[in-house]
């Protein structure tokens, strides 16, 4: 498989390498939203604030509480596309265009997502990586303590 490597994410863990390969025919303006800020290393060093076992990992909040974001809503750009293990989707508040930079890689499938979230891309290489991202506590809505955080979140064109 050949993969269009302007829309491809290498997204650096503890563990190693994850390949994203993101889907702009599905979501083309959180595609370059999250280019935008990958390029500019918004990504890096932030924490997997909310990780359910079973469910998902959830990162992208520069506050480390899921209360921040980069300053930029988007439009929705729901999809018919199921929300599988792998899939990358954004996360949001109650409001359909209130998604910013916060997103959730999924760890198994989860049909209540579907239709509701701005799926943007899919894991392609090394889920194993993701699996073993800290948990949260069921006890409390998946918060983390000590949570494992982004290395670096890179485009992969621009990585030698």
């Amino acid at each position: 498989m050949s993969l269009d490597l302007e829309n491809t994410l290498y997204l650096e863990l503890k563990d190693g390498r994850v390949v994203i390969e993101m889907r702009p025919d599905l979501a083309p303006n959180h595609v370059a939203r999250i280019k935008e800020l990958a390029r500019e290393g918004f990504y890096d060093g932030i924490v997997f604030h909310r990780v359910i076992d079973g469910f998902m990992a959830q990162t992208g909040c520069p506050k480390g509480t899921g209360t921040g974001g980069s300053g930029k809503n988007l439009k929705s750009e729901f999809s018919g596309e199921a929300h599988v293990e792998g899939t990358c989707s954004m996360a949001r508040a109650g409001h359909p265009d209130s998604a910013d930079s916060q997103f959730f890689i999924m760890f198994a499938r989860s049909p209540h997502l579907d239709s509701q979230y701005s799926i943007w891309g899919q894991v392609v290489g090394r889920m194993e990586h993701v699996h073993v991202i800290k948990k949260g506590s069921s006890m409390d809505h998946g918060s983390v303590s000590d949570p494992d955080r982004i290395v670096s979140l890179k485009v992969a064109a621009e990585v030698a």
